[in-house]
């Protein structure tokens, strides 16, 4: 019999292309809000000004770093108390949206998101923070931003090779969302559909960058993905590249497209609704075969080694994710599988030799 429970988050979701400064607008004056601090790095500041150029901002903050160390978190934090901030916007990818949430975290300010990578943390309400090697995540209700500005758009600035990236790295959170933790069947729905757009739009996106074509699809699925991971939990996937990323300072996105395939071998046989559904969105007899045929399309990223992984780190990595392994993965995880698993993604191998025991 099917039972099962299901929480929606609160949040406020705009989406339009060429409308992101009106949006905005409406939603600090939603807000109330009359002194706004405003998150976006180097490369996006001349474009967040104009976005807020209407808005009560006082204060423009342009440090942000990749897996939010806490020494640039407390800086930000300390910028936002000085200027007496009552609300943020971030304008950015993940380590802006992530940012925000760390500033939220320690003062329980109100977020508007304003997206430009497919990431999906904006729809989330999990915060991460690095501290030296290690990178700690959790959820918190305060880190979940009240509106999110979807402005495809906003997009088209995002280059071919990093939208398919970030584009994977918002699958990978569809598939972790099909056996994730706390797993229902509404986030298996939504992943299905997330998975299903993305399938058509990554593709229109390396076809033609300068189109919408494929940028709203995929912004779209970017939302369905975050909203399904948010309700799931973090499955393997995200323990292995969370730690990955806050350990060894890998890139977010283009270590989420290497290890989703190693993952999705070594899960998907034990979990034969939710490899059915990815195979049925990815329009594919199986699940990998589907992902791979899309990745070969997209030219995805391929090896760890690519991002500055050593292969003599994989042993410690191992020891670190596996504590972090969900109890209620599809099949247990071993440090000799999951060792097989990162020396296969390190070298960019074939995904289906994680279950022979002649890898290394």
């Amino acid at each position: 019999m099917l039972r099962f429970e299901h929480e929606s988050l609160p949040q406020r979701v705009c989406f339009a292309s060429g409308q992101a400064a009106a949006m905005l607008a409406g939603e600090i004056q939603r807000l109330g809000a009359s002194r706004v601090m405003v998150l976006a790095s180097q490369s996006e500041a001349e474009r967040s000004e104009q976005l807020t150029a209407d808005l009560p901002v006082v204060v423009h903050h342009n440090e942000i770093a990749m897996h939010v160390p806490v020494e640039v978190a407390e800086r930000a934090r300390t910028a936002a108390a000085r200027h007496e901030v009552d609300a943020i916007v971030s304008v950015g990818g993940g380590s802006t949206t992530g940012l925000a949430k760390a500033i939220a975290l320690a003062t329980g300010l109100p977020i508007v998101a304003v997206p430009t990578t497919y990431a999906g943390s904006e729809a989330t309400n999990v915060w991460g923070l690095t501290e030296g090697a290690r990178k700690t995540t959790g959820v918190d209700a305060r880190a979940l931003p009240r509106a999110v500005i979807y402005d495809p758009a906003l997009t088209l600035s995002l280059p071919a090779p990093m939208s398919v990236a970030s584009g994977l790295n918002a699958l990978a959170h569809c598939v972790d969302s099909m056996w994730g933790p706390r797993s229902d069947p509404i986030d298996r729905a939504l992943a299905q559909e997330g998975i299903r757009a993305l399938r058509t739009g990554l593709p229109s996106v390396v076809a033609d960058p300068t189109s919408l074509i494929g940028r709203e699809p995929v912004l779209y699925a970017a939302y369905l993905s975050a909203v399904a991971f948010s309700s799931a939990g973090s499955g393997l996937h995200h323990k292995i590249c969370h730690v990955l990323g806050g350990a060894y300072d890998l890139p977010h996105a283009q270590t989420h497209a290497v290890v989703l395939p190693y993952v999705l071998a070594f899960n998907a046989p034990a979990a034969p609704e939710a490899e059915h559904r990815i195979a049925t969105a990815l329009d594919a007899s199986t699940a990998l075969d589907g992902l791979q045929k899309l990745r070969d399309q997209l030219d995805a990223p391929r090896a760890l080694r690519d991002y500055g992984f050593d292969e003599s780190d994989i042993d410690s990595a191992v020891d670190a994710i596996l504590p972090a392994v969900p109890a209620n993965n599809p099949r247990p995880v071993t440090a000799d599988e999951l060792r097989r698993l990162l020396h296969a993604a390190w070298r960019g191998a074939e995904p289906r030799t994680i279950t022979s025991n002649t890898e290394k």
